[in-house]
């Protein structure tokens, strides 16, 4: 598929605080790789972008934009992708409506999206949109297992300068709460297919066979799983533990994924909603179903839309008094964990509320102990044993402990995010079955009215590849390994079944270890509390909690993790870090003009992608230019030039000059190439000497509004303009 005019480096277009970022970073790049012949190009990844190449026909000529989620897709299956991806929305239903809305400002005639669509030109509309939701870009662009670990540099670092952490006591209130039965985790069952196979998804009822899928193809050796959650079991859960949260004296959370997990989880949220307004449900149902609320949406689109109805506004107030405290989101602006499915995301706010010593902030503004409410039962044991651990040995000290490295089974969408196409809200109840084209009946579950089921599936290559991996990081390394697979659970048992025979062939089964998430949790918090290192080898959504929980515990951030997935085909894809937080930090900017992303991830990545390229088209610049930004990196570690958090102070653009500055300075010392040295010689100069003319008209701009010209999709020129402001530093870079 590749283009003769295709960029040997592709650095995605995204969001939020990584695209402004962006906007200063990449015009520095992209002079720098000039010099060794090496070029930079651009693929929009970007919500914004999603949805204007997903709708060509409502826009004009001039307005419509390429696929090119669909081009990266092809090109990331190729031995020449070479692809830094920085972090996408993965967008919830309130997002994606936000971002159509400024979309529909700017003059782009795209359809509103369909809460509930009842014609068949409504459900088209919101099946393209729903393609557009949750984790639409990850799966297409991993074809290859995660490798993903603290960069030397940025370890030494955070052992250096440690982080602040939350005091943690025996006395904690703070717990995870999740249920006993009826769950995803309880209900798994799961196979592995000894020959190719199409399968067919049915809803048995009284009435006669549904079907909710069918042409769902798997290749001989694909492990398939099916489960569901009970609704009525989920319902009763919940009910008991706000009032169990009453009881204790702590603020009731609620930890979901609803971006990646997007048709479950919203779902699920949804459930929470309800239980947390019950009382106003069963006496207001019509009239709320009339305002069109839909709990999945959150509590704050429901208050909007309820506003002008003061006998339901009066039955809500009387209600959340009655209800114990709640985790805020922002107590200042009255924003709680339910008001929006995609503001409290689990594998950022447990991490974050664990280094904060089981504290969560309440409406009053205080810090309190948290009832952490994760009902599926798959993962919650990792945050409950991280727990308990603390609560019985004290924090983690950054400056001595070890450090948790991931390998994660991803590849070729391994155990997808709530498994998106193959997730169902059962309209009534019957049998679920997954019938393979020869007849056989694979799963079979029955179920209520309001269950929510769903089927996973992890390929034999994947997980071949993924032990594989495993190996390599073992051998290069020497560090405790350990495969965190569940023995006594049906999907677990299977991945296992191909562990066990890959490690004994390969004469290395004593150098690994087999533990459930609990075990393996306390084993690694002992092991880097000891200050001795341990690589954590996981499936997909494991591998997304644990890149957060771990980094967040050393680093304070998972933003500054180097990601390199090895595509299957022979490529590269280098992940640039999180972006959970990126939100607030476009907030920020926009009322004082201070960014405080911290592009330690782009710069991790960055120099891997060129020491990639240098190995794949035998590039030897591309290679001094890689060593060199990992000089460059070490400098802004070194000499603390990280964004500082508070406005006046050097923020994301000051750090993108050091970062400019060390990486022209290492280029004029090396020895390897003369040529590049005498290019960047004169740059360094400029660069030193032009220090405080820089500085000072970085400086210039900040403490008043920022004018974007958009949130989803901001004005190109404007934002450059924003990002941009040195005249002197834009100068010497050309």
């Amino acid at each position: 598929m590749a283009e003769n005019n295709t960029p040997d480096i592709v650095y995605t277009k995204v969001d939020e605080a990584p695209e402004l970022a962006s906007a200063s970073l990449l015009p520095i790049i992209r002079s720098f790789a000039a010099a060794a012949g090496v070029s930079i190009g651009t693929k929009d990844i970007s919500l914004a972008g999603r949805i204007l190449a997903t709708f060509p026909e409502a826009l004009t000529a001039e307005q419509r934009q390429s696929d090119d989620l669909a081009w990266l897709g092809d090109w990331v299956k190729t031995p020449e992708a070479n692809v830094i991806k920085l972090p996408n929305i993965s967008a919830s239903v309130p997002q994606l409506v936000a971002a159509i809305k400024e979309l529909q400002g700017q003059g782009y005639a795209l359809p509103d999206y369909p809460y509930e669509a009842s014609t068949d030109e409504e459900k088209a509309i919101q099946a393209k949109y729903d393609g557009i939701k949750g984790s639409a870009v990850n799966p297409v662009l991993r074809e290859g297992n995660s490798d993903r670990r603290a960069a030397a540099a940025v370890k030494k670092f955070a052992q250096n300068n440690p982080h602040r952490m939350g005091e943690w006591t025996a006395a904690s209130k703070t717990r995870v709460a999740s249920m006993s039965g009826g769950d995803f985790f309880s209900n798994e069952v799961s196979a592995t297919l000894d020959k190719a196979a199409t399968a067919k998804i049915v809803l048995e009822t009284a009435s006669g066979e549904t079907v909710l899928k069918e042409g769902v193809s798997y290749p001989a050796g694909t492990v398939v799983d099916a489960t569901y959650m009970s609704a009525a079991k989920l319902d009763a859960f919940l009910e008991d533990e706000i009032k169990k949260t009453k009881d204790e004296g702590t603020l009731f959370s609620l930890h979901m994924k609803a971006t990646m997990m997007k048709v479950s989880d919203p779902i699920i949220f949804g459930h929470a909603v309800k239980a947390w307004l019950k009382p106003v449900f069963e006496k207001f149902g019509d009239e709320l179903k009339a305002l069109g609320v839909n709990p999945n949406s959150g509590l704050g689109d429901l208050l909007e839309r309820v506003k002008g109805n003061a006998e339901i506004v009066a039955a809500i107030d009387e209600v959340r008094a009655a209800r114990p405290p709640m985790y805020m989101v922002n107590s200042d602006k009255g924003i709680t964990n339910l008001h929006v499915p995609s503001d409290v995301i689990i594998d950022a706010s447990m991490p974050a509320l664990i280094r904060a010593g089981g504290k969560g902030w309440g409406p009053d503004g205080n810090e309190s102990d948290t009832n952490c409410v994760i009902p599926d039962n798959s993962y919650a044991p990792v945050y409950d044993a991280a727990i308990e651990f603390f609560k019985a040995n004290g924090k983690l000290n950054p400056a001595t402990a070890g450090t948790v490295q991931n390998i994660g089974l991803m590849a070729q969408k391994a155990e997808e995010y709530g498994s998106h196409p193959t997730t169902f809200e059962l309209p009534e109840a019957g049998t679920v079955k997954m019938i393979l084209d020869d007849g056989t009946v694979l799963h079979s579950h029955d179920v209520a009215a309001g269950d929510i089921w769903r089927s996973a599936s992890a390929r034999k290559a994947p997980i071949e590849d993924w032990v594989n991996l495993a190996i390599d990081r073992q051998k290069a390394t020497g560090y405790r390994s350990i495969f965190w697979l569940d023995a006594s659970r049906a999907h677990d048992a299977q991945l296992i079944d191909y562990v066990k025979p890959i490690l004994e062939a390969k004469g290395v089964a004593d150098k690994f270890e087999i533990m459930a998430p609990r075990e393996a949790t306390i084993a690694s918090l002992e092991t880097i509390t000891k200050g001795e290192n341990t690589i954590a080898i996981t499936g997909n959504v494991l591998r997304d909690y644990l890149t957060d929980l771990f980094p967040i515990l050393e680093l304070a951030t998972s933003a500054k993790m180097l990601s390199i997935v090895k595509l299957m085909n022979g490529g590269g894809l280098f992940e640039t870090g999180a972006g959970g937080s990126a939100p607030k930090h476009v907030q920020q900017l926009v009322e004082e003009n201070h960014l405080r992303w911290d592009s330690l991830g782009e710069f991790c990545a960055l120099g891997e992608s060129f020491k990639f390229l240098a190995d794949q088209k035998g590039n030897a610049k591309a290679r001094v230019l890689g060593d060199a930004v990992d000089t460059a990196t070490q400098g802004i570690l070194d000499h603390d030039r990280s964004p500082s958090r508070k406005v006046g102070e050097p923020d994301n653009r000051d750090s993108h000059y050091w970062f400019a500055r060390y990486w022209a300075e290492a280029l004029a010392a090396q020895s390897d190439d003369a040529e590049m040295a005498a290019h960047f010689a004169p740059i360094a100069k400029a660069l030193a000497e032009g220090e405080a003319a820089i500085v000072g008209e970085l400086a210039a701009v900040q403490g008043k509004p920022a004018d974007l010209g958009g949130y989803f999709h901001g004005d190109a020129d404007k934002t450059a303009g924003v990002m941009r402001p040195s005249a002197t530093l834009n100068g010497i870079l050309g």
